[in-house]
C-alpha cells in the first residue's frame, strides 16, 4: 500500500499493511517471496546509506580534488565534479572501499536499476566487524 497509484493488492499485502501482527503469525517475519530491501538513500551531511536486506553501509563523501569528470560506479554515466562525488565506505577494521556516485541519487538508481544496485552491494557487503570485541579478539 506504499504506492497510492497501485490498484491491485493481494490479501497478503493488505494483512501486512493493516494487521502486521496477524501477518507475522501467518507468514513469519520474513516472507519468502518478498525481495530483500535494496536501495541507496541520502542521510545527514551529504552521506549515503546503502541498504541490502539487513545490511547497512554508510558512504562518506570526500572533499573534491581536481577538475576532471567522474565516472559513476552505479549508473556508469560520466559526470562533472558538481554532479558526482567520491565516497569512502569502511568495509573492515582497516580497509575502505572508494566509489564514485552521482549526487542525484534517485535518478542514478533509476538508470542503474536493480541489477546495478545488486552489483554495488556485491562489492560492498559483507562488511567485517570494525571493533575487536565483535570478532572475539
Amino acid at each position: 500500500m506504499n504506492d497510492p497509484h497501485s490498484q491491485e493488492h493481494s490479501v497478503r499485502d493488505l494483512l501486512r499493511e493493516l494487521f502486521p501482527e496477524t501477518h507475522r503469525e501467518l507468514f513469519g517475519d520474513h516472507p519468502q517471496d518478498a525481495p530483500p530491501t535494496l536501495g541507496l538513500y541520502p542521510v545527514a551531511d551529504g552521506r549515503l546509506a546503502l541498504v541490502h536486506g539487513g545490511q547497512l553501509a554508510e558512504f562518506t563523501p570526500l572533499d573534491p580534488k581536481g577538475k576532471n569528470a567522474l565516472h559513476c560506479d552505479l549508473c556508469h554515466y560520466t559526470r562533472s565534479r558538481t554532479e558526482a562525488a567520491v565516497y569512502r565506505v569502511a568495509v573492515a577494521a582497516r580497509r575502505s572501499r572508494y566509489v564514485t556516485l552521482c549526487t542525484a541519487t534517485e535518478a542514478c538508481q533509476g538508470r542503474a536499476g536493480r541489477r546495478g544496485l545488486e552489483g554495488l552491494a556485491g562489492r560492498i557487503f559483507p562488511i567485517e566487524p570494525v571493533h575487536a570485541d565483535e570478532h572475539g579478539g
